[in-house]
């Protein structure tokens, strides 16, 4: 486009001065007492300045005869931009609340998307051999799992079944598996059933509730992040959140952006987007674990409570040595 839009990059009304000041703010308004004195102030700094030996008598003679020209003269308001500069204003007091922004928490590593039932079972069984070489590294192997669903905002239509399953166990790769297409292969299954091979995640027992109402298999072995925070940091029992235990332990941010995490998990392959999203949520559970397990219990007597309706679906969770 090459038109311009008036006073965008251009000096085209220059030439006119009249319509540089009707677009002031203000402009031809009556002064108000303190923007008077604030004229006269710079006045006199000014003449201080650049008379020092003007006599004072003479002053005190002109200043009647100038007041009483003043109360005549017509007088015009300063633009409030102009008289900022001359008024004093007090500091701005540091807020104690202001929160600082942490750099975001991004899984680096190789995501390893599936959506068939060949692809996720072929997915679970290099996992699982994975997991099963940890076990001589390790005396607890964990997994970070977290699921995803589409929602619904429609009152008395119930959320979709769970669409999306992400298994991490450590920084190199992610598994996310898009089970709403695939379905629970056997391999897969046979992971989740595991109980040495522990499942880690924050409000972990809601999505095992999920995944045995929705497709009949029991998440067996797992271990809530919360519940582990509560035992290891101390003080008031909190219910955590993914987003607050990722602060608080690594100085990272967890993303969150609702376009993503509200979207439609149940589309026919997954965008690069709610990929990221999905490996970092599994990626922070794994990787906050990794730091809760190492830190000392500072009240062995805190446990995280089950609901009945978790007990009947999945067994008791993980005790921490």
């Amino acid at each position: 486009m090459n038109s311009r839009e008036p006073g965008v990059g251009s000096n085209d009304f220059s030439s006119s001065p009249s319509l540089a000041f009707s677009s002031v703010p203000d402009w031809g308004e009556p002064l108000t007492e303190q923007e008077l004195e604030a004229i006269d102030a710079i006045e006199a700094t000014f003449l201080s300045a650049s008379t020092p030996s003007a006599s004072s008598a003479i002053k005190e003679q002109d200043s009647s005869a100038q007041d009483d020209q003043a109360s005549k003269r017509p007088c015009r308001r300063l633009p409030s931009s102009m008289l900022d500069l001359f008024t004093p204003f007090p500091l701005s007091p540091c807020k104690a609340d202001v929160k600082m922004r942490y750099p975001a928490i991004k899984f680096g590593g190789r995501i390893s998307y599936t959506r068939t039932s060949v692809e996720v079972e072929k997915a679970a069984r290099e996992l699982l051999r994975s997991l099963e070489a940890k076990r001589g590294e390790s005396d607890l192997v964990a997994v970070g799992f977290d699921i995803e669903w589409k929602p619904t905002f429609r009152k008395g239509v119930p959320p979709g079944k769970a669409a999306v399953m992400q298994l991490c166990a450590d920084i190199g790769q992610c598994y996310v598996m898009h089970i709403f297409h695939s379905g629970i292969p056997p391999s897969l299954r046979l992971l989740l059933q595991d109980s040495t091979l522990v499942k880690v995640g924050v409000g972990i027992d809601n999505d095992c509730v999920k995944v045995f109402k929705d497709y009949n298999v029991s998440v067996l072995g797992v271990g809530d992040l919360s519940c582990l925070a509560n035992q290891k940091l101390g003080g008031e029992p909190r219910n955590w959140s993914l987003k607050a235990l990722t602060e608080m332990l690594v100085s990272k941010e967890l993303p969150k952006p609702n376009k993503i995490r509200l979207g439609n998990w149940e589309v026919k392959s997954l965008s690069k987007q709610q990929l990221q999203y999905a490996a970092t949520d599994a990626f922070a559970s794994w990787q906050l674990h990794q730091v809760l397990k190492e830190l000392a219990d500072t009240d062995n007597s805190l446990r995280n409570e089950t609901s009945e309706e978790v007990k009947a679906a999945v067994p008791p969770r993980v005790s921490y040595p």
